[in-house]
């Protein structure tokens, strides 16, 4: 049994389970079928590769190794404020913009210094938002965190 494999397996069950609980605990009920289905499925898989991992069963790839948690870090980290912080006091098309913004920001390899670049990531941010409320919004009517802005 590697911890390579097994420790971020058991942490994305880890959250999976919390999701999945704290969409079935929610009220009113018919505004959380939409996370409660997809938490659900996201348990179910991750248990599966939890009891691969756990077994030596999972042999694809090399497990995460230091580098690779540096490069993944910040965007960890930028997913932390947006769902225990920004979702909050924003709400969730506002805090949605600023944490793909963010992310572009920092993963993008283009200068920061070029005015192009940040259009370009200003436009993106914008188009996923709007994307977002259409799905979320218009289609599925799932309510969503609202905040000091909607």
């Amino acid at each position: 049994m590697q911890l390579q494999r097994v420790l971020p397996t058991a942490i994305v069950t880890f959250v999976g389970v919390w999701v999945c609980w704290l969409s079935y605990t929610q009220e009113p009920a018919a505004a959380y079928l939409f996370p409660r289905i997809i938490s659900t499925v996201f348990v179910v898989l991750s248990l599966w590769s939890l009891g691969r991992a756990l077994l030596g069963l999972s042999q694809s790839g090399d497990g995460l190794s230091a580098e690779m948690m540096k490069a993944i870090g910040p965007g960890l980290l930028i997913v932390l404020v947006y769902i225990f912080l920004l979702l909050r006091t924003l709400g969730f098309y506002s805090a949605s913009a600023v944490a793909v913004l963010t992310v572009l920001t920092v993963y993008d390899g283009a200068s920061h210094l070029q005015v192009m670049t940040w259009v370009k990531r200003l436009i993106i941010s914008a188009a996923f938002t709007a994307a977002m409320y259409l799905i979320f919004g218009i289609a599925l009517k799932v309510f969503t965190p609202n905040g000091l802005i909607i």
